[in-house]
């Protein structure tokens, strides 16, 4: 089956009302371990005249040997990227909603630092559930817009770019504790993970407030 390509339809028309696109998506959100990142990228109407890169998709559909060259070549795309995120620890303070609007601020604050202004732009955040406002971003125009990271090329971006961060560090974790085999399932709640808990229990990293016993296997 042929996975249509995400466009910058949406960008451009947005683009002709405000500065900038920032795209935000999520990766680690139903994990057991390991911390949530959010990703950001930036458009601004030059970039949107631009061939998308070749391969660019929501990162779940971009396989894992070509992650980090799309990455690579998406952040060099864009007019500027972030990631942000919230550990595992702040999610069992205060859940895994408001640690998503956590993670997003400081992918925000990243790029403020780097010279964006998100006040200019218009954040589109893929889902339908805007966790960034609740989260204190006040002044921001943010829309929720279901299956961007499939559909827009700028939340595919900034998708791939934060899964191959989170991978990346999950792989680092791995190397501390690699009873997990965090490597390769990247916290989720595979078989092999689900064993290790049984045997081992839980670590520092995992999500303690989470009813990991129960949580079901995705992969």
């Amino acid at each position: 089956m042929t996975v249509a390509e995400p466009k910058l339809t949406l960008e451009r028309r947005l683009l002709r009302e405000h500065a900038l696109v920032i795209a935000c998506d999520e990766v680690g959100r139903g994990a057991l371990a390991g911390p949530v990142a959010v990703g950001a990228a930036v458009i601004d109407a030059p970039r949107s005249r631009k061939r998308v890169p070749a391969g660019l998709r929501d990162s779940k559909l971009v396989p894992e040997p070509k992650r980090a060259d799309v990455a690579s070549r998406a952040a060099s795309w864009v007019a500027a990227s972030a990631v942000g995120w919230a550990s595992s620890a702040e999610i069992d303070e205060i859940g895994i909603i408001r640690a998503l609007g956590l993670a997003s601020l400081r992918a925000l604050a990243d790029l403020r630092a780097h010279g964006v202004i998100p006040e200019e732009a218009i954040v589109i955040l893929d889902g339908n559930y805007d966790y960034i406002t609740p989260a204190g971003a006040w002044g921001l125009n943010v829309r929720p817009i279901i299956k961007a990271d499939r559909d827009c090329a700028s939340a595919s971006a900034a998708s791939v770019i934060a899964k191959v961060a989170r991978d990346r560090l999950m792989t680092e974790l791995h190397d501390e504790l690699p009873t997990y085999n965090w490597a390769r399932n990247k916290g989720y709640a595979s078989p092999d993970h689900r064993e290790a808990i049984r045997e081992h229990g839980i670590s520092r990293h995992h999500r303690a407030s989470w009813s990991i016993a129960d949580a079901p296997t995705l992969f």
